[in-house]
């Protein structure tokens, strides 16, 4: 399978296409969409829209995963990165990708096997599971491919039938 990792933001949202099979991982390709601060609302959320929707369209990954929005502290951009989020979910409806959602937990578990683990870890083992040559120079790039990594592992895994049930009671 080819899967799109997204993490959303406004001003960043990274992103990563990762191969997955025979629980082995081909690192596609990774990068972020950026948006400047100094145009409208209305101008980032188009540029992160056209921005995923050509990634879409020239890697034509078979899933795509998104990461849930949490936030404990600033909540002041909780609105942006929602629509940010809603904009790339957007994005893979209209290119008919399946969407999965998972919690920075769920990632966190699946990647290093502890859901409290700290960002530095996270971006450890994202590297060394794809044994990547060249390390994301953002946070938010190794955040997606941490998020594809555990979309392999729970799709591999009995977990995936419990996501495609969830999936259907939703439709």
């Amino acid at each position: 399978m080819l899967i799109l990792g997204v993490d959303p933001g406004l001003a960043i949202a990274g992103w990563g296409v990762v191969e997955y099979y025979n629980n082995k991982f081909n690192t596609v390709a990774y990068g972020a969409i950026t948006t400047p601060a100094g145009i409208d609302v209305e101008m980032r959320l188009t540029q992160i829209y056209d921005g995923l929707d050509a990634i879409i369209k020239k890697y034509k990954p078979t899933e795509m995963c998104v990461e849930e929005l949490f936030f404990n502290t600033n909540q002041k951009t909780a609105i942006p990165v929602a629509e940010a989020r809603g904009v790339i979910l957007l994005c893979g409806v209209k290119n008919n990708v399946p969407i999965y959602e998972y919690t920075p937990l769920q990632v966190k578990m699946s990647v290093v096997g502890y859901g409290r683990a700290e960002k530095k870890q996270v971006i450890a083992m994202t590297n060394m599971i794809l044994d990547l040559k060249k390390k994301p120079k953002l946070d938010d790039t190794s955040d997606a491919l941490a998020i594809a990594i555990c979309h392999a592992h729970t799709c591999g895994s009995s977990m995936k039938d419990y996501f495609n049930e969830k999936k259907k009671r939703l439709l």
